[in-house]
This record gives structure tokens, C-alpha cells and sequence, in this order.
């Protein structure tokens, strides 16, 4: 068996990297605005879409009552 075929036959090596904490941070900001907004799980759900349209009604409000965001 030559050289060139005998490093066909072994086996590749994999490196898997994992990046999870920009979803785990996205995740926990959502799950604050559900409680800061204090939504139902069905406007949670929909906030999902949704999220920027929902913080921008709180805010505005809260603004309006002259309330420091």
C-alpha cells in the first residue's frame, strides 16, 4: 500500500465549534421584555415578530408619563 492511499483511508478529524451566546442573550433579553411588558403567552409568541413594535409602544408610553426609561 503506497503513502497516498494510506492517508486516504484514515479517518478526517471534525472541529466543531460552538457559538451559542448570542442566542442565549437574544433568548433572555426576549424573555425579559415578556416580563418587563408583562404580555400574555400568546402576545409572547407574537412578540417574537413583533418585539421592536411592542418595546416602542412601552417606551413611548413611558415617556409620555414622563417616566426615565
Amino acid at each position: 500500500m503506497s503513502t497516498a492511499q494510506a492517508t486516504s483511508t484514515r479517518p478526517q478529524r471534525i472541529n466543531i465549534q460552538q457559538h451559542g451566546a448570542g442566542g442565549l442573550l437574544w433568548f433572555a433579553a426576549w424573555l425579559f421584555t415578556i416580563g418587563a411588558l408583562k404580555l400574555t403567552l400568546w402576545q409572547g409568541f407574537i412578540a417574537l415578530l413583533l418585539w421592536p413594535y411592542y418595546l416602542g409602544v412601552r417606551v413611548a408610553a413611558w415617556l409620555a408619563t414622563g417616566h426615565a426609561v
